[in-house]
């Protein structure tokens, strides 16, 4: 492809060598016929001189002869490039026909068999791309791609998150169909090696497997390496498979206008008024607020109607329910409300800081009868943590910064979530049957999951829960409260940060010891 490329740059130059060959040959040529200038004309025979006659023939014929040399000389430069360019040419179709290009078996339907055929030379080549047979250079040891591990029952992955866990069976169908794919496929090889005709030889299971270990390439494919039993104990058949990736193919190209899309925001709420104000200070665009009890609800009606002053905001629906929380039923109420055309819900909390930018990802994720959305939001770690007091604190919207230091992706969070008004009503709603926080979110997931919709789960960089002490409760049982605190510490700060907590009167103490040896030095 690299040849390709090069050549590719290469012909226009040529072409233009060629054109600017040609047109010196025609100067020189001009100069050469045009008569020289007075003071360097050629000498001529007098014209009563006997010899005259025979003088001017000479000079004819050597006129005739430089001429003849030029126009040979000429052609010769002319033969020369026109050689030069076809083998160029020739040179171009050959590097075409090992190294098709991916645009040309996507398009090439005229001819089956030659796109088959480039498809083959394609998914070929990617086993030289990647790094099988040789490694490569790489810039800093964060470039390595690393290996996971995996046997009958297990995977042992470095890339974990907060749901998964360093060692597990696999979840995921894709994953879990993949591995046992490559283990039969294994098996196969060892039970029919190339070569071998009929000779007999000993029959694999899957129960020789002993480990693998596989690793992904994202730009050319995954490359697995098997070890299973050999013939004695310390003898091992290695198998190394690869699936080459093939090239990118065009699904769809269209235009998406969300000027139009509105987003029904609905935040189920008891109490927080304080919570509130500084929510709706990020607040443009239709607003239901399902409110439980009446406990602060006047001093949230009034946030709601100084805001519509004060920013003209007219788009909200106050909603009252005077008996216990329940976020799930909070929702449900506020979604069946809207008697409007079909809208986007956005379910929401009210500890939750969105951008416009998040907004368009919720319009354009989103599509009646066909797709929901499902963002892993990034949770803010505590601030006075974080900042060291609280002097130090900036100002909010500098504090939403995605790093490991100020918090980490929520990924087991399925609240906030963004789908058609349509597509709500005919997945059953939430389960009302669950009371107070909690559940709700993962029933109505799972839901999504059981249909035939298609749910999209993305990280988004507009998308902040922020962070609030969090209350574990006496009336827990001593395991649930263990339970409770966990969960805090891991909102709370990052493990180094927790560390330093732990350590910090050794540190302290160290950082005594380091003043009194100054002092004597």
């Amino acid at each position: 492809m690299m040849l390709r490329r090069g050549f590719i740059l290469f012909f226009p130059r040529l072409v233009g060598l060629l054109v600017v060959a040609c047109c010196s040959v025609s100067i020189v040529y001009m100069l050469a016929c045009t008569p020289k200038g007075d003071n360097q004309q050629l000498a001529l025979p007098r014209v009563h001189s006997p010899t005259a006659k025979e003088g001017y023939e000479v000079i004819l014929q050597e006129r005739e002869e430089q001429h003849h040399n030029y126009i040979i000389s000429l052609k010769k430069q002319i033969a020369q490039l026109k050689a030069e360019l076809q083998g160029r040419s020739e040179q171009l179709k050959n590097i075409e026909d090992q190294h098709p290009d991916p645009l040309d078996i996507r398009l090439d339907h005229s001819n089956p068999e030659k796109a088959q055929a480039n498809l083959l030379a394609f998914l070929r080549s990617q086993i030289d791309k990647a790094e099988v047979h040789s490694g490569v250079k790489l810039s800093t040891e964060y470039a390595a791609v690393p290996f996971e591990s995996f046997t009958l029952q297990k995977v042992y992955q470095l890339e974990t998150g907060l749901t998964r866990h360093p060692e597990e069976k696999p979840v995921r169908k894709d994953k879990r169909d993949e591995l046992i794919q490559v283990i039969e496929l294994a098996v196969g090889n060892l039970n029919n090696p190339e070569g071998d005709g009929n000779a007999k030889h000993r029959v694999y299971t899957a129960s020789d497997f002993v480990e693998g270990i596989y690793r992904t390439e994202k730009d050319k494919g995954t490359l697995y390496e098997l070890t299973f039993k050999g013939d004695t104990k310390h003898q091992f058949k290695k198998i190394v498979l690869f699936r080459p990736f093939g090239p990118v193919m065009k699904v769809k190209n269209e235009n998406v206008n969300v000027a139009d899309t509105l987003i029904n925001v609905i935040v189920p709420l008891a109490k927080r008024a304080s919570k509130f104000r500084q929510f709706m200070q990020n607040f443009r665009i239709h607003l239901t607020v399902v409110y439980f009890g009446k406990e602060e609800m006047n001093e949230v009606k009034s946030i709601l109607e100084n805001t519509s002053k004060s920013a003209n905001f007219k788009n909200f629906t106050f909603i009252h329910l005077n008996e216990e929380f329940s976020r799930g039923k909070g929702l449900d109420v506020g979604a069946r409300f809207w008697k409007g055309n079909n809208v986007v819900l956005f379910f929401c909390d009210v500890d939750i800081y969105f951008t416009a930018e998040f907004l368009n990802s919720c319009r354009l994720n989103t599509q009646p009868g066909k797709k929901v959305f499902y963002p892993v939001l990034f949770s803010q770690y505590n601030p006075s943590i974080i900042y060291g007091h609280h002097d130090s604190i900036p100002p909010l919207e500098q504090q939403l910064i995605i790093k490991k230091e100020n918090g980490f992706w929520r990924d087991f969070g399925f609240g906030m979530t963004c789908q058609y008004r349509s597509d709500f009503i005919n997945i059953g709603g939430f389960d009302l049957d669950i009371k107070g926080w909690g559940g709700e979110d993962v029933h109505l997931y799972r839901k999504y999951l059981h249909s035939n919709l298609i749910v999209i789960r993305t990280p988004v960089r507009g998308l902040f829960h922020l962070w609030h002490e969090k209350q574990c409760l006496d009336e827990l049982t001593p395991e649930q409260y263990k339970m409770c605190m966990q969960s805090k510490a891991m909102n709370e700060a990052s493990h180094g940060q927790l560390g330093m907590l732990v350590f910090k009167q050794e540190i302290e103490t160290h950082l005594h010891r380091q003043k009194l040896s100054n002092k004597k030095t």
